[in-house]
């Protein structure tokens, strides 16, 4: 079982070897003996009445494996991937939620998204990533999944979410029947809040004051995420397929940005801070 629990982390590692391509491969075959064990993990429970943060990673895990079969797999440059988890790692260490293992990755998609999923996964995609100019934006977004994390905002997200709370720590032991049943479920209403129709419009302007807060915190200019919803806002007005992207699952910009406004005046000295431009055009910039 000791696999099972290095899924995520032999599955979205951040040292793209042959091995772990081979593991990564397998892993995504239903078929596969990788694959039918990873899947089964959604269905086994113990009876403890309030979720951990080791079911919390699990559930993660799962919808992490939805979101890689939608968006595509990880981009294959090592060290795009270091470089994105050594700015993700920062914002998360000054989160408010900075005890628990997070892991980045950026996806080979064209759709421009970033997403979270329960326990610190988080991904972006190369499309989003190439609209970025800077490594304050970089971290301003970063910072905005890792909010959602933070918040648990995908596991209040559901009409079931009282259920997952209620459901304890993943075992080896498979829950069958109605339970199981019902869990499944659960995951299955959270992946289209995830990836369909995105979450709750306050949990989206309460993890935009994260990102702001955060960033300012490892020391960014906060103003990136203002910069980075006016990117999306002038794209969207000429994107034709919105379905999976940043436009489909998060509310009105325009709204966004004017809170976003209005709490920059906490930052006087935001105008200070680093942005990083060189560095960011070096390491980040997928050819």
């Amino acid at each position: 079982m000791k696999s099972l629990l290095c899924t995520a982390l032999l599955l979205l590692s951040i040292l793209a070897t042959s091995a772990s391509a081979g593991f990564f491969e397998a892993i995504l075959d239903p078929e596969s003996k990788e694959g039918k064990i990873f899947s089964g993990a959604t269905q086994v429970l113990s009876s403890s009445k309030e979720i951990d943060y080791k079911t919390e990673r699990a559930i993660g895990e799962s919808l992490a494996l939805e979101g890689l079969q939608r968006f595509g797999s990880p981009v294959a440059n090592e060290s795009l991937q270091k470089y994105v988890n050594l700015v993700g790692t920062a914002v998360a260490a000054n989160s408010k939620r900075s005890t628990i293992h997070y892991q980045f990755a950026v996806l080979d998609s064209s759709v421009q998204n970033a997403f979270a999923v329960p326990g610190g996964v988080i991904f972006i995609s190369r499309a989003l990533l190439a609209i970025l100019n800077d490594e304050a934006e970089l971290a301003a977004v970063l910072a905005h999944e890792v909010g959602h994390v933070s918040a648990k905002h995908a596991l209040k997200s559901t009409q079931r979410a009282q259920l997952i709370q209620g459901v304890g720590t993943i075992t080896a032991a498979s829950v069958g029947g109605e339970r199981g049943k019902k869990f499944a479920s659960a995951i299955g209403d959270m992946q289209t809040v995830l990836f369909d129709k995105g979450l709750d419009k306050e949990m989206e302007f309460e993890a935009d004051l994260a990102a702001m807060e955060t960033t300012y915190r490892t020391g960014y200019d906060p103003s990136a995420m203002i910069r980075v919803l006016e990117k999306l806002q002038r794209l969207e007005a000429s994107s034709k397929d919105k379905k999976g992207s940043w436009f489909s699952t998060h509310p009105p910009l325009g709204e966004r940005i004017a809170r976003l406004r209005a709490q920059l005046q906490k930052y006087p000295d935001y105008s200070s801070l680093a942005s990083v431009h060189e560095r960011f055009v070096k390491q980040a910039k997928v050819k």
